[in-house]
């Protein structure tokens, strides 16, 4: 704690009218806000590649941000780090209420219903749907996997995976269909169902939807790099070679890869 004391004294001088830092003075809550994301998002990077020495600066990076958007609103006499901190400690103490009250609760899927249920009573009266409060701007599969969640506290939901790999199965099916009308607007609609539906199968299986698609993402980028690599050594211009040389340097790195 001493550490992070030192942080809030370290902000307040940066913040000092008289002999502050000039970029820190100059800025307000809403001008951090591209950093901050810019931080998150360097934080879940890492996060996602195991790199925990990486993992350590960013979080520091980010608990910065945190420090510095409540010195903005301590100078506007908003609230203070002793307000954030005791409103986080009792919101976990009210929400478990299983560890913290007299509520029996084995597994974790039920643990999760029940926040969103005291979560949504909490908040009941400037929300009028359970599925409020999911920001807008986060990217898409966060925002659908949140709103199956949050759904499914109320008892929305299938048990297990069987009817969610029927409802994929159907959803191909229309389009496959949507594809042989040519309707963009359809295929589109499709699209979307199918990969709502595959956020869905990754709920149920206890897989983050966004973190998996980083990860295939990554992995296409890895081994498609190694063509560029294969072509460059050899002195060969990648545009000019055909799918199915590509396709066969392709497997030779999948295979490296697998051994």
């Amino acid at each position: 704690m001493n550490e992070f004391d030192r942080l809030i004294e370290i902000v307040a001088i940066l913040r000092d009218p008289e002999n502050g830092c000039p970029w820190d003075l100059k800025q307000t809550s809403r001008s951090l806000i591209p950093n901050m994301i810019e931080e998150l998002y360097e934080a879940v990077e890492v996060i996602e590649t195991d790199d925990y020495h990486s993992l350590c600066e960013e979080l520091g990076d980010l608990l910065l941000h945190i420090v510095m958007q409540v010195r903005l609103a301590q100078e506007n006499n908003a609230f203070s780090m002793d307000e954030v901190l005791q409103g986080i400690n009792q919101k976990l103490v009210r929400r478990h209420p299983h560890i913290f009250g007299n509520e029996s609760i084995s597994d974790a899927d039920t643990v999760k219903q029940n926040w969103e249920k005291i979560k949504h009573h909490e908040k009941r009266h400037h929300r009028t749907s359970v599925l409020d409060g999911i920001p807008q701007s986060m990217p898409g599969l966060i925002k659908a996997q949140r709103t199956q969640e949050k759904a499914a506290s109320t008892g929305f939901d299938w048990q297990d995976i069987h009817p969610v790999l029927e409802k994929l199965d159907e959803e191909r099916n229309e389009l496959l269909e949507a594809l042989d009308e040519n309707n963009q607007e359809h295929i589109s609609e499709e699209i979307g169902d199918m990969l709502f539906t595959l956020v869905n199968l990754s709920r149920k299986l206890h897989i983050d939807a966004e973190s998996a698609i980083n990860q295939t993402t990554r992995k296409f980028e890895r081994r498609f790099k190694s063509i560029e690599e294969h072509y460059s050594k050899q002195g060969e211009n990648i545009y000019d070679s055909t799918l199915d040389q590509m396709d066969e340097i392709w497997n030779q790195v999948k295979k490296y890869e697998s051994k």
